[in-house]
């Protein structure tokens, strides 16, 4: 494997210091993903992007809340903005409010993402469309860590509408979701509250969990599975 870490880590020059930042989050211990919902640590993560092309926009910056114990814990965030070496579009700046200033001012990206990285530990992540989240944190950090980031996560875009038979069909959007169970949001577009709001949107999926006597991580990402390969057509074992 000596020759796929020098491939990811071309180019890639971490100072010891950050390295051994790296090193330490590498070597904590994997978590059970079948401890029970209240005795957990789940993380709820969002992200604003320069754009929605997975290719070619860049991760401005992290939101994340944690679910501890069954309970939103609203001292245990992350919001960081990472330093960005052009600054995104006036229409882009109008969606998530992150300014010309405060890009140029963020965190330089290597360090945002060893902070983000000994938040989130090897705690479980949920968000609502993982595909767009992961990828663009997944290459971010390829790209400035040089390692490739698998981590284990949960999408509400698929638990929510099999959780919730009694909801239109065409409730698909964060927004539309947040309406259904009465969810408010801060300030919407922003990374951290979009976070917040999809936090209580788990909350607010448990009872129809308990229904289906899931309570753990695996099991979430059991009925996930289930919903995408309905989604797909595709048989379901």
């Amino acid at each position: 494997m000596n020759w796929l870490r020098s491939l990811l880590g071309r180019g890639v020059r971490l100072d010891p210091a950050q390295q051994a930042r790296l090193d330490a989050w590498r070597a904590l211990p994997e978590v059970d993903l079948k401890k029970p919902f209240d005795e957990s640590r789940y993380i709820i993560v969002d992200v604003e992007t320069s754009g929605l092309n997975l290719n070619k926009d860049t991760l401005i910056a992290i939101g994340a809340i944690a679910v501890n114990n069954g309970h939103v814990d609203l001292a245990d965030g992350l919001d960081i903005v990472l330093q960005q070496e052009k600054v995104s579009g006036k229409d882009n700046i109008l969606i998530h409010g992150i300014g010309g200033e405060a890009q140029r001012a963020g965190v330089p990206p290597v360090d945002a993402l060893l902070t983000f990285l000994e938040y989130v530990g090897k705690d479980p992540l949920i968000a609502f469309h993982v595909v767009f989240d992961n990828t663009m944190i997944s290459k971010t950090i390829r790209k400035y860590l040089g390692m490739r980031f698998h981590h284990p996560w949960v999408d509400l875009a698929f638990l929510a509408p099999e959780l919730s038979p009694d909801a239109n069909r065409q409730i698909r959007a964060l927004d539309d979701w947040m309406s259904f169970y009465n969810i408010g949001n801060y300030a919407r577009h922003s990374a951290l509250a979009d976070a917040l709001s999809t936090a209580e949107l788990l909350l607010a999926l448990r009872p129809r969990l308990a229904k289906r006597r899931v309570d753990h991580f695996l099991g979430f990402q059991s009925i996930e599975q289930e919903r995408r390969m309905r989604t797909l057509g595709l048989p379901y074992a």
